[in-house]
């Protein structure tokens, strides 16, 4: 999409992310989901490489014992688009199980 590219403003990226547990941090959305184990986390990270290829769009990832980091940026643009906001969403959905 055209508009794939287009660096969002502070107010229209926290609208779109209150429902997730991704937070703005300067240039980029964090999120951190508990998963219960190391095998949780590894899990949600492969379902999350799948949905990054569709996408063509991949996080940056911290991974521990039962516990996961995404962050999110286009680095293209140097922040927050509407790509980060969908793979956000599609994150959050697929740590929902």
């Amino acid at each position: 999409m055209e508009n794939d590219r287009v660096l969002l403003g502070f107010g229209e990226i926290d609208a779109q992310i209150a429902d997730t547990a991704f937070r703005r941090d300067g240039s980029r959305l964090v999120a951190e989901y508990e998963t219960g184990d190391f095998s949780g986390a590894v899990r949600l990270l492969d379902r999350v490489a799948e949905a990054a290829e569709e996408f063509n769009h991949h996080p940056d990832v911290r991974l521990a014992w039962g516990r996961i980091v995404f962050e999110l940026r286009s680095h293209d643009v140097g922040g927050v688009t509407a790509r980060d906001i969908r793979l956000a969403h599609r994150i959050e959905r697929l740590a929902a199980g």
